[in-house]
């Protein structure tokens, strides 16, 4: 029986550990249509591989986005056409950044955090940011949505809930 025992906190162990083995935003809610700090939290390679380069996909509705430098790695910003193009200081903006990359090396045995500045959309609701961690020729999509059974997905998108705008339904004439 001490067997048996042994066996299920090996197995509890190793879900706990994969648990938080995803890639996460350290704070998972924000009020929308407001200045919002991501910080994606990086905890493990790929089966013991080095994260050689860590990209986040822009959700749509994002109206910018700024990443922030990190010393010793390469920082590559794509923008693409918006689908809704926006209006800001009077001007019509049809461009903004999709994507943002960061290469360098981070060893399996340590984590580390991306960080990028983000103007969000106007509606409350969830935001699912698409994350590719490349660990040489490896690579782990974390893009997967939980569906309407309550499974867990196996590489869970980092999800940011926007709560109401401060101030919704006040209006200043």
């Amino acid at each position: 029986m001490m067997f048996a025992g042994k066996s299920l906190a090996i197995a509890l162990a190793l879900l706990a550990g994969s648990a938080q083995a995803h890639i996460v935003l350290q704070q998972k809610y924000a009020p929308a249509d407001t200045y919002y700090k991501a910080v994606f939290q990086v905890g493990h390679g790929c089966e013991g591989a080095a994260t050689t380069a860590v990209t986040v996909r822009i959700p749509d509705g994002v109206l910018s986005a700024k990443p922030m430098p990190k010393p010793g790695w390469k920082l590559d910003i794509r923008s693409s056409k918006l689908k809704q193009p926006y209006e800001s200081h009077g001007k019509t903006v049809t461009e903004g950044v999709s994507e943002i990359r960061w290469s360098g090396s981070l060893p399996d045995a340590q984590f580390d955090e991306f960080v990028m500045q983000l103007k969000l959309p106007a509606e409350a609701g969830k935001l699912y940011f698409e994350v590719v961690q490349q660990c040489g020729k490896q690579k782990i999509e974390w893009t997967d949505v939980a569906g309407d059974d309550g499974a867990a997905p196996a590489h869970p998108a980092p999800v940011l809930e926007l709560a109401p705008p401060a101030g919704a339904g006040h209006h200043h004439h």
